[in-house]
């Protein structure tokens, strides 16, 4: 894969914690502003991720999964047209161990150009501080009120 985008945090947690929050979809709502991921989390089981009102807005499947270490999911957006036709990517959740806290990578890839890797350029970084927000202070954070 030749496209990516590359996030990595710390967060003081336990691995088992963090795992939770990326697999069970009522830690989802309070970090992934306003959506849930739902999956059986085992490999070749569908994804999506699902707003409140029942609007997917992505889908997929499980590639990997290796609690709590590596989650992979292929991923595909389904509400916006333009980056639904440039078809699949891949998202990669790596979690390790540093000293007290947990290192999160989270690779978003593409085998080439594609309209969804400028996108989660945006999302990812307000979902994983919302992340790391929930996990060390109980509370994450709300999607920022647009401008204009």
């Amino acid at each position: 894969m030749s496209n990516a985008f590359v996030y990595v945090t710390y967060i003081r947690t336990t691995p088992e914690k963090l795992w939770k929050a990326l697999t069970e979809p009522e830690f989802h709502q309070q970090y992934f502003l306003g959506a849930r991921m739902q999956s059986e989390w085992k490999k070749g089981s569908a994804w999506k991720m699902v707003y409140a009102d029942g609007r997917v807005t992505d889908s997929g499947e499980i590639l990997e999964v290796d609690p709590p270490r590596r989650l992979v999911i292929k991923w595909r957006n389904e509400f916006m047209p333009e980056v639904k036709a440039d078809g699949y990517t891949r998202c990669t959740f790596v979690i390790e161990q540093e000293g007290d806290m947990m290192k999160l990578a989270v690779t978003h890839e593409a085998d080439g150009p594609h309209r969804l890797l400028e996108h989660v350029g945006k999302g990812w970084p307000l979902v994983l501080s919302s992340l790391k927000s929930l996990l060390e202070t109980g509370k994450g954070l709300s999607r920022p009120a647009s401008k204009g």
